[in-house]
């Protein structure tokens, strides 16, 4: 019969492309995944793995079993999870996944209240992009993200937290008043600083470039690409040029007496911020209660928390959408 440990074992084979990382991730010795390796081949008949010097392969059958495998694995997750979860929410351990333009501004603020409210609980957090958080969601390694709606995943739910919208972030000898909402005329875009290729805030600093695009006929370039909005507004300090920021990352960076932050005129861009967990997951209460923690935790930086029962954003980014009549 076909194990859980030989499913996991598989699925760190398909993973690494190795025996000994595979086995260095699974904690085990080479010979011993090996051993479970050749054991899965023989009980279901056929060739999972096609080893080669120095790396291994699998073959079609193998993906299609490895693949068919997380669902089981996910699902042996889950019904651990709604076994021992069934009590007082927010217990136990809980993998949370936080997109780099989120983590720095919002964990600090439901850290401690996390703490006070549910000390019960044990909090593993991840921060990467949005495509590897997805990803880690739908496999079962994580629980749950906070990141930007839509996911654009047809297994994953949502519950909608709050609204975040985008400031223009530009060097403190701008002559413009940080009173008077700039138009989008304003925004001279040759100038415009994004983050690099795979932050959704760049992907929608971008959509609501293009809109810009077409009201005005401009053709701007985007002349930098930077890993973090820390290094962004570090450049708009200096003189390079300006940004799109969101609202709850303001209040950390506008710290910085070489910048300061213009509102945009209505229809203001920006994004719906949600916590994104798999369709299946027994734990809903749990992040139920998370995100309830979240909304208490946002208002104080100016963001709108989305009130009980609104549903998350159709698949469009919010920042096109924003420019639609």
């Amino acid at each position: 019969m076909v194990t859980l440990r030989q499913l996991r074992y598989l699925s760190a084979l398909a993973k690494h492309g190795h025996f000994g990382r595979a086995a260095e991730a699974c904690a085990v010795t080479q010979p011993a995944l090996s051993m479970q390796i050749g054991d899965l081949e023989r009980t279901l008949g056929v060739k999972v793995v096609e080893r080669r010097p120095g790396e291994v392969i699998l073959t079609d059958a193998g993906r299609e079993i490895a693949r068919r495998g997380d669902d089981v694995l996910t699902a042996s997750r889950d019904l651990v999870d709604f076994a021992r979860h069934r009590g007082k929410p927010l217990t136990g351990r809980l993998t949370l996944g936080v997109i780099p333009s989120l983590a720095p501004y919002l964990l600090p603020k439901i850290l401690p209240a996390l703490q006070r409210g549910f000390p019960e609980l044990r909090l593993e957090l991840r921060e990467s992009q949005t495509r590897q958080l997805v990803g880690d969601i739908k496999s079962g390694v994580l629980d749950a993200a906070l990141l930007a709606l839509p996911a654009g995943d047809s297994d994953l739910d949502a519950i909608a937290l709050f609204e975040d919208l985008f400031l223009l972030a530009v060097p403190a000898d701008d002559p413009r008043p940080e009173a008077v909402p700039v138009a989008v005329d304003g925004i001279d875009q040759s100038r415009l600083i994004l983050l690099e290729d795979g932050h959704c805030l760049r992907d929608q600093a971008l959509a609501f470039c293009a809109t810009a695009r077409r009201r005005d006929g401009s053709a701007g370039a985007m002349t930098f690409g930077a890993s973090s909005l820390t290094t962004v507004i570090q450049m708009v300090a200096g003189g390079y040029g300006m940004t799109l920021i969101p609202q709850i990352a303001a209040e950390v960076e506008r710290r910085d007496q070489r910048v300061k932050f213009l509102r945009l005129r209505p229809p203001q861009p920006g994004r719906s911020i949600g916590l994104v967990f798999r369709k299946t997951s027994p734990r809903k209460a749990d992040f139920g209660a998370l995100g309830d923690v979240v909304k208490g935790c946002v208002e104080e930086s100016g963001c709108r928390p989305v009130p009980p029962g609104r549903k998350p954003p159709p698949a469009q980014n919010r920042a096109d959408s924003a420019s639609e009549p």
